[in-house]
């Protein structure tokens, strides 16, 4: 039976992921791998290919089809099961001991067994190297990792966090060889072993090639027989044309929003044989202020800003409605979502509210701005949706805003060094819970370097919420947490977006990877043999 792409809508939450018009979703791929390859596009790229490194979507590309962890996230769902681990639990009523047992038989790709030394070894490299690129941060209750036999393996952690099972099923958990990967250093020579569901036979700057891991052992249905993933390198127009021409089977990520927009509103004929997939996301974005800096550090100035952007005009003139404006730090569809910034600042433009902001902070001319962005690493509309904001500032007539476009290695020293006042961050979930839009970016040493630290927020509401066993028991301290972030403002949340992915018709299975997982999982996408 075929089965056709259906939609994914509804939210991802303490629920499952909605929306699915169906109660299956294979394609016409079989399970042994034995279906046809199939080719992705992307105009994201892979900045590493060593799991303690390469903290983006591309590499987690990479990491999450060719590496194993215990555990992971099947699509639809909001909690782990096992996958290399055969079980895995806290062994203690305090959430600081989790234990788990592998399963039998597995295998790196190259044939070595894969034992709970590998375990141990690869949690404490990626902590050992702290790669500043790399998910170290989110490993760090990490206390000890021990291996009473060769199928068990204990972390102790060095306070009650029970959100550490989702944090391992993300690509920070991913298990490398131990006789294949320095111990105190990211391997450098291009080459990849795991004992995930593909084996990477080769990368160069134009494509990744993915074959089916016959040493593979674990709970995947593999629908094709490989994977080539093309680099259009920020090229969103050359990603078109390809999936268009049927260069490549599908597109993900990296289209431009006016492409989405055009193709949702074509007829069948003018598509081309390409269908436009859409699926719920808590990707979001944040213009971020460094509280260091001479005026953006200033609270009126902040607030000014707060009270003039427009988020409605922004996702309508910009992401064409392939967003939704966001008024939280934590976004729609996540246990413990308020929308303070809406509350306390509106939806709308407040030019009067902005200029009295500005007045008591002592500041009776117009404000100097400049307001960085990076072209690529957070999607093709960022530079257009900076200028959008400058414009937006400017037309109050109480800003003169500029903005500034530099290289990715540049914009990240900038914001490292503290140079930038204002700057705006993508975020990318590692798992769906509201600790990972909130620990990561309100710690200290947070991941957005703009030095702001609550000592409520750090010291009392963190510790709290990551304690909890019952994540639904945590709204009431996210719900402070996203208030006292409302009022100090040290981000202004913009935008959540929605996940989409263009294919040809002859492609099936997308819509299972359009999930809270962010990455889709090459297994479960088939196409039909014909065209």
């Amino acid at each position: 039976m075929r089965i056709r792409r259906q939609w994914l809508a509804g939210s991802i939450g303490a629920g499952v992921v909605a929306g699915l018009l169906t109660g299956c979703g294979a394609g016409d791929g079989e399970a042994d791998g034995s279906g046809a390859s199939v080719v992705l596009g992307t105009t994201d790229q892979v900045q590493a290919l060593d799991p303690a490194s390469g903290y983006n979507i591309g590499s987690w590309l990479v990491f999450n089809n060719v590496f194993q962890t215990l555990i992971s996230f099947p699509h639809g769902a909001n909690t782990p099961r096992p996958e290399a681990a055969k079980s895995c639990s806290f062994t203690d009523g305090n959430s600081t001991v989790y234990r788990c047992v592998l399963k039998d038989g597995l295998k790196f790709s190259n044939g070595n067994d894969f034992t709970s030394e590998d375990v141990a070894y690869s949690f404490k490299r990626t902590l050992r190297i702290n790669d500043p690129k790399g998910p170290s941060y989110l490993l760090q209750s990490i206390k000890d990792v021990t291996t009473p036999d060769e199928k068990t393996v204990v972390f102790r952690l060095k306070t009650s966090d029970a959100t550490f099972p989702m944090k391992i099923a993300s690509s920070a958990g991913a298990i490398v060889d131990h006789r294949e990967y320095p111990e105190n250093k990211l391997r450098t020579d291009g080459e990849v072993v795991g004992s995930g569901v593909y084996r990477l036979d080769s990368i160069d700057g134009n494509e990744a090639v993915f074959s089916v891991n016959e040493e593979y052992r674990g709970e995947a249905d593999v629908q094709n027989s490989g994977m080539t993933m093309k680099f259009f390198k920020g090229d969103p127009a050359a990603l078109k044309r390809a999936v268009q021409k049927g260069t490549v089977d599908l597109a993900y990520r990296g289209l431009a929003a006016e492409d989405i927009e055009e193709l949702e509103a074509a007829t069948t004929a003018d598509r081309r044989g390409v269908e436009v997939v859409d699926g719920a996301s808590a990707e979001v974005m944040h213009m971020v202020f460094n509280m260091r800096d001479p005026m953006a550090g200033k609270l009126g100035v902040r607030k000014a800003i707060a009270y003039l952007v427009d988020r409605q005009a922004l996702v309508r003139d910009v992401y064409r409605r392939t967003a939704k404006p966001l008024y939280s730090v934590i976004p729609a569809g996540i246990t413990g979502h308020k929308t303070p910034f809406f509350d306390k600042y509106g939806d709308r433009p407040q030019r009067d509210k902005a200029k009295a902001a500005l007045r008591e902070e002592g500041i009776s001319g117009k404000v100097r701005l400049t307001l960085w962005a990076t072209p690529i690493r957070f999607g093709p509309g960022t530079v257009p949706a900076v200028k959008e904001l400058a414009q937006q500032l400017n037309a109050s007539g109480l800003f003169d805003a500029q903005v500034k476009s530099v290289s990715l290695d540049e914009y990240e020293k900038g914001i490292a060094s503290g140079s930038y006042g204002v700057y705006v961050k993508g975020w990318v979930p590692d798992y769906p819970d509201p600790d990972i839009f909130i620990s990561p970016f309100f710690s200290r040493n947070n991941v957005i370097s703009n030095n702001y630290v609550s000592k409520r927020i750090v010291d009392k509401l963190i510790p709290a919420t990551v304690a909890q066993p019952d994540r639904l028991v945590t709204a009431g301290e996210f719900a402070e947490i996203q208030s006292i972030v409302a009022d100090d403002l040290p981000v202004l949340p913009l935008w959540q977006g929605k996940q989409y992915a263009v294919a040809r018709d002859n492609v099936f299975g997308i819509a299972w990877s359009l999930d809270a997982s962010t990455v889709p999982r090459f297994w479960e996408i088939s196409k039909s043999q014909e065209d």
